[in-house]
This record gives structure tokens, C-alpha cells and sequence, in this order.
């Protein structure tokens, strides 16, 4: 696999970091991920939009333009002739002296990166059992607008879930409020309505939701930003987690109990899908 690393590309395995870079030491940096289709990345605009505040909120000045990172990726794709792929973009401080503080760090280290989409079986598309996470976030972190490197919370309750034989963790807030998934954002139905949390409330605000939000608006489905406790979302008519690299995944169990399935959640997952094939931009 070829990499982008600093302005070069080069094969992955020659790809290297100093070991004093702060990405690596401390999490100090920020990343995007975003779904690759039909040879070129979805909505990366929009990621790119939301990495450039991520990286004036945290400092760290990027070596390269927007512009130029969307003819990078474009290159990158070819390079490795991955039409249908995920793609990764790493922004981290760099290198730097011991210690939390940033003095003297950089240059800012840039990497983008390639992987294989996940196998997908049309006959059998993926569906998620969910468990609800001994973890909870912080209701309200200036930090959870971003995608920043430091997801050792989500990595453990990732962990939790497998280990307990599910897909996915549901995440609360620590105010015992739905917030999201380790790996995504949560939506339900309620009364024909597709709802989801508002931002604020330690939720990322994630490009994939907001592609939802507007297909909703395509499909004259009524959408609903609203707070919900944990008790509220098990009575729900449907659930689904939306995220970059699978889209809109439907949720048939939570904590062990079965969620009944939704026509409105396989309506809105057909029209990403056509979104995926039409995609040019």
C-alpha cells in the first residue's frame, strides 16, 4: 500500500514518525476518515471543513491546503488503484520536547492513508447488536466538535462491547443522557420521526449525520434533534448508527433485547446508497 506522508508518497512500511512525535506520545493531534467511492472521497469537503477548525481550535497549523489535500487524495486513490476504499487524514502537532506543554513542537506531521472496504454482502447487510457502555463522556467538551486522536475511551468500550459479544457501545453522557457509539452517531425512530442528539451534548457532529439529516429533508421525513435517556431509546421503533466508512448501520439488539426493525431506516439507507453511486464529488 502507498502512503502520503509530509509531502511524500512512499510505500507504507517505509512510512515513519519520530518517536518523539506528540500524535504518538500524547494523542495531540486530530484525524478525518471518510468513505471513498467510485474513485473518489465522499463529501470531503465537508471533513476537511471540520479538520481545518479542529486544527485552529488546537494550534497546530496545517502544512497543506484543502485544495491540495483533495489532489493529494486523488492521487493517493490512483496510486493504489482502490476505487471503492476508506481513507485516513492525520494531523498531529509533531515532534517535540518531553512534557504536555507545545512550546517548541513542529513541524506538524501529515499523513493520508488508504484502507480496503470492508467486505459487504448485499444479501446479508450489516446489522450491529449494541451494548450500552460502563463509559460516558462529558456533556458539554469544546473537544467533542473535533476528531481528535485521543479515542482511548472509545477504543475501551469498543473492547467492553466484544467482550461482551456485540458490535457496538452506546456511549452516555455524564448526565445518564444518550450521546452516541464508539464508533458513530445515533439515530431513532419515534412517531414516524428520524431523531437523533443534538451537538452539545458531547456528541461529534459527524458528516454522515448530517448526510442523513439531509436526505431526510429530500425525502419530506420529519427530523428531530432531542435529548433521550437510555430507558426512552429501548421503546424506540427503529435505531441506526451512521458513520464514514459504513454509512447507516441498523441496530436489531440493545443490551440483548431485540429493536424492532424500521421501513424508514432501509428508505434513508437506500437513498446514502444511491448518494455513494452518483458520487462525483
Amino acid at each position: 500500500m502507498i502512503v502520503f506522508l509530509n509531502g511524500k508518497f512512499l510505500p507504507e512500511a517505509d512510512a515513519v514518525v519520530p518517536l518523539n512525535d506528540r500524535g504518538f506520545l500524547l494523542g495531540d493531534g486530530i484525524f478525518e476518515t471518510m468513505r471513498v467511492a467510485n474513485g473518489r472521497p465522499f463529501r470531503m469537503a465537508q471533513h476537511l471543513e471540520r479538520m481545518t477548525r479542529g486544527a485552529e481550535f488546537l494550534k497546530i497549523p496545517p502544512p497543506f491546503t484543502p485544495k491540495e489535500l483533495q489532489k493529494i487524495a486523488g492521487e493517493l486513490i490512483e496510486k493504489n488503484n482502490l476505487p471503492e476504499a476508506v481513507l485516513r487524514v492525520t494531523l498531529t502537532r509533531g515532534p517535540g520536547p518531553r512534557g504536555y506543554s507545545p512550546k517548541n513542537s513542529g513541524p506538524p506531521t501529515l499523513a493520508m492513508s488508504l484502507s480496503p472496504l470492508p467486505p459487504m454482502n448485499p444479501e446479508e447487510p450489516v446489522q450491529w447488536s449494541m451494548i450500552t457502555s460502563s463509559f460516558r463522556i462529558p456533556a458539554s467538551d469544546a473537544l467533542a466538535s473535533f476528531k481528535t486522536t485521543s479515542k482511548i475511551l472509545n477504543v475501551l468500550a469498543r473492547a467492553e462491547a466484544e467482550e461482551k459479544g456485540a458490535d457496538e457501545a452506546l456511549l452516555l453522557n455524564a448526565n445518564g443522557e444518550v450521546a452516541e457509539t464508539a464508533g458513530g452517531n445515533i439515530f431513532w425512530v419515534y412517531q414516524d420521526k428520524i431523531c437523533t442528539v443534538p451537538t452539545g451534548r458531547g456528541v461529534l457532529p459527524g458528516i454522515t449525520r448530517a448526510v442523513v439529516l439531509e436526505i431526510c429533508q429530500s425525502l419530506g421525513l420529519e427530523t428531530n434533534k432531542r435529548v433521550i435517556k437510555l430507558e426512552h431509546l429501548r421503546n424506540a421503533a427503529g435505531i441506526f448508527v451512521t458513520q464514514s466508512a459504513l454509512g447507516l448501520v441498523p441496530v436489531v439488539a440493545l443490551d440483548g433485547l431485540p429493536v424492532a426493525p424500521s421501513p424508514l431506516v432501509d428508505q434513508i439507507g437506500s437513498a446514502y446508497n444511491e448518494m455513494l453511486i452518483a458520487n462525483k464529488s
